[in-house]
């Protein structure tokens, strides 16, 4: 069954090639101009994915995101027309899970459109997350090595977590403080710097799979 996006921009010319890349991948494409009339189509079909302008008549991009994002948890890609810090932490803060900055090339948005896509598919139906030997049952938060569970602190699981449902994508720092204390933390940026120290600790040799990628942030990858 071919997976359903919804694109809301209220650039007509902009949708339509668009909708014409995503199609040509197979994908069905529903239209939206305007807040409004994206908010009405998320709750007639069963939607996959949201391309999501910021700046929309009726109701802008945030104030969809922050509507959607208290029903349901699908995957929404923002699309900015400033590359501005502060636009990209409040999306992340509202609960978008990508973003883009406009003018984009098409193959990008298609790319990032497929690998929320293919993350989501990954993890459905949400029960399980697996990967380097590490194994976390999302429903009691329990993390098992080899059979035998670990306990971790809230934010430990939370980073965890986080890093493992995003298995392969570089996570910056400000992505993951977000995510974990939200946008208006005030502590120190070592805070996360202490967790992600305690968190490996206690997964021992397979801590190799928190990977810290300089000047970056951290990401999960799977190592020998």
């Amino acid at each position: 069954m071919a997976k359903t996006i919804l694109i809301v921009e209220d650039q007509q010319v902009l949708r339509e090639i668009m909708k014409e890349y995503l199609m040509d991948e197979g994908y069905e494409v529903l239209e939206a101009g305007d807040g409004s009339q994206a908010l009405t189509l998320f709750q007639e079909h069963e939607v996959h994915l949201i391309i999501l302008d910021v700046m929309l008549p009726e109701l802008d991009g945030w104030s969809v995101c922050r509507r959607i994002r208290k029903v349901s948890n699908v995957p929404i890609l923002m699309l900015t027309a400033r590359s501005d810090e502060d636009d990209t932490l409040l999306g992340f803060e509202l609960g978008a899970d990508d973003y883009v900055v406009k003018p984009c090339s098409p193959p990008i948005l298609l790319a990032r459109s497929k690998r929320l896509l293919e993350n989501r598919q990954m993890h459905e139906p949400g029960d399980m997350l697996s990967g380097g030997g590490i194994t976390i049952h999302l429903p009691s938060r329990t993390v098992s090595i080899e059979g035998k569970n670990y306990s971790l602190t809230h934010t430990e699981y939370e980073i965890l977590a986080y890093l493992m449902k995003n298995k392969g994508i570089i996570l910056s720092r400000e992505q993951l403080i977000i995510k974990i204390w939200g946008y208006d933390f005030i502590g120190e940026d070592r805070t996360l710097s202490s967790h992600v120290r305690n968190l490996r600790s206690k997964l021992g040799d397979h801590a190799k799979h928190i990977v810290t990628v300089v000047r970056s942030g951290y990401k999960f990858e799977e190592r020998p």
